[in-house]
């Protein structure tokens, strides 16, 4: 597998010099926003699932467990952390063009 890719790595490379492409324009190019992306979006998972833990035993006071719960307040959780993750990924961008 892995020498399968290498090969059709190189081949690539191959082409691209023989059009007269460099092939380190095509290199990968750090993202810096994805780290925030995700950091954002498990810091929001987790407050979500110690939010359904609260729910469930403090105010709820169920004997059994509410997938539900737990579910629907990580996703929204996760989601309030990607919506956070654009707007700083938007005001960074709109500032560079200013």
């Amino acid at each position: 597998m892995v020498f399968g890719l290498r090969y059709l790595r190189n081949k690539e490379n191959m082409a691209m010099i023989e059009k007269g492409m460099d092939p380190k324009l095509n290199a990968n190019r750090p993202a810096p926003y994805r780290n925030l992306k995700w950091g954002l979006m498990l810091v929001g998972a987790g407050i979500g699932l110690f939010l359904a833990y609260f729910l469930s035993e403090q105010i709820l006071r169920v004997d059994h467990d509410n997938p539900a719960i737990y579910f629907s307040l990580i996703s929204i959780g996760g989601g309030i952390g990607l919506i956070l993750s654009y707007k700083v990924e938007k005001k960074e961008v709109l500032d560079k063009n200013l």
